[in-house]
């Protein structure tokens, strides 16, 4: 197919796309592929938790379509592993729907001969499906409602509304995080940002699961980010942060991890609040106690607001992995009490990185081992955010 029929096919879900509402971007898609040789399209996006992807809805559709399980299908393999899969007989493919490095969901694509140019300009039309559902899933409930199993509680609205991408990268680097009961969350609450040169994390655990608990959280996030982009260092979030609670959420303690990678030199720089060690992977095994330090008291005592906490400093390798996580993963019981434990999360992520999976399969085969842990029923906020730092040689 020649390029200027690939952009005849994508032409019209770009000018149509900007005002279309999300019902419609599954028939402007399928228009497109029949454009570049394909017969038709289902658009699937993934749930919240990562377990299913379910289709928007498409006149026509099987019901037997609408959801595929993210372990056990085809489609699944493909979100899994980022890459597009066929059937054998060749007529349908499955193609990743990414934006950056966040996945969305997966693209089905039907054809009586799916060869490389069709496959290719379905590939393309996959990449723009994902960018136009997640610039609309900022204000679309219709997206939002289709990505959920279940109601989510006031709490929980409150901190998604926070909270950034699971999934962001570039070239050199690659960050992703998940968060359970992804529909009763309380207290947790991540952040991560890039600038040219440097990766930005915080880990937050305010106490209880409440919709305090919420508030702090969002407080917490609102005020790491005014303080960083004012150009503030790591222990003046954590004053700051410190100073907000005990002003306006008085008795409500906080454990943080806020952190900064350079990634063009590999320096991390981080403060620790009372929260567990991340870990440091390196070669296929845990650094022992790389990024273990003193302890420091939590946020809202009000003691940093006098002796801002202690700043840290490591020299990463490349191909490290940085793994922050909050206590609820350590600590989720099982029905007969047995702890999940630090030692069963280093070699579930153990695994994942033998396997070769990129950080967000890796977290999301690790929180499905925490919820099987728990029989379904995490009675804790449990947060995992995984870093890859893998530059690129000059």
């Amino acid at each position: 197919m020649a390029a200027d029929d690939t952009t005849s096919s994508l032409g019209p879900v770009l000018h149509e796309g900007h005002l279309a509402q999300a019902g419609e971007l599954p028939r402007l898609i399928e228009a497109a592929a029949r454009t570049a040789g394909a017969d038709g399209t289902y658009v699937y996006v993934a749930d919240l938790q990562q377990i299913r992807l379910v289709a928007l809805p498409q006149e026509g559709m099987p019901g037997d379509e609408e959801i595929l399980d993210i372990d056990s299908s085809l489609g699944g393999l493909a979100y899994r592993t980022q890459t597009a899969r066929r059937t054998r007989d060749g007529s349908t493919a499955y193609l990743p729907m990414i934006d950056g490095v966040e996945r969305v969901g997966v693209l089905k694509v039907t054809a009586p001969r799916l060869d490389a140019d069709v496959l290719r300009a379905c590939e393309h039309l996959a990449d723009l499906a994902a960018l136009l559902i997640v610039a609309k899933s900022l204000h679309s409930d219709t997206l939002i409602i289709r990505e959920r199993a279940q109601p989510m509680s006031v709490q929980a609205e409150l901190v998604w509304a926070f909270l950034p991408p699971r999934t962001i990268g570039t070239r050199d680097v690659t960050s992703s995080a998940v968060l359970e009961p992804a529909y009763e969350i309380g207290g947790d609450a991540f952040d991560h940002s890039l600038t040219d040169s440097a990766l930005h994390l915080t880990l937050l655990d305010a106490m209880g699961h409440d919709l305090a608990s919420g508030g702090a959280s969002a407080a917490g996030l609102a005020t790491c980010r005014s303080i960083r982009r004012s150009g503030g260092t790591l222990p003046d979030i954590a004053t700051a942060i410190d100073r907000v609670l005990g002003e306006w959420i008085p008795d409500r303690l906080m454990t943080a991890v806020i952190t900064h990678l350079d990634i063009r030199t590999g320096r991390l720089s981080w403060i620790n609040c009372g929260h567990p060690a991340p870990l440091l992977i390196r070669e296929g095994r845990v650094v022992p106690d790389a990024l273990q330090r003193k302890p420091q008291l939590p946020l809202g005592l009000g003691f940093h607001i006098s002796e801002p906490p202690i700043l840290h400093q490591q020299r990463l390798q490349p191909g490290d992995r940085i793994l922050l996580y909050s206590d609820g993963v350590t600590e989720a019981r099982s029905r007969d009490g047995d702890l999940f434990g630090e030692q069963r999360l280093i070699d579930a992520v153990l695994r994942s990185d033998a396997a070769g999976d990129p950080a967000p399969e890796t977290l999301r085969r690790l929180v499905q081992s925490l919820r099987v842990h728990q029989d379904h029923r995490l009675r804790d906020d449990a947060t995992l955010l995984l870093v890859d730092w893998h530059p690129v040689a000059p």
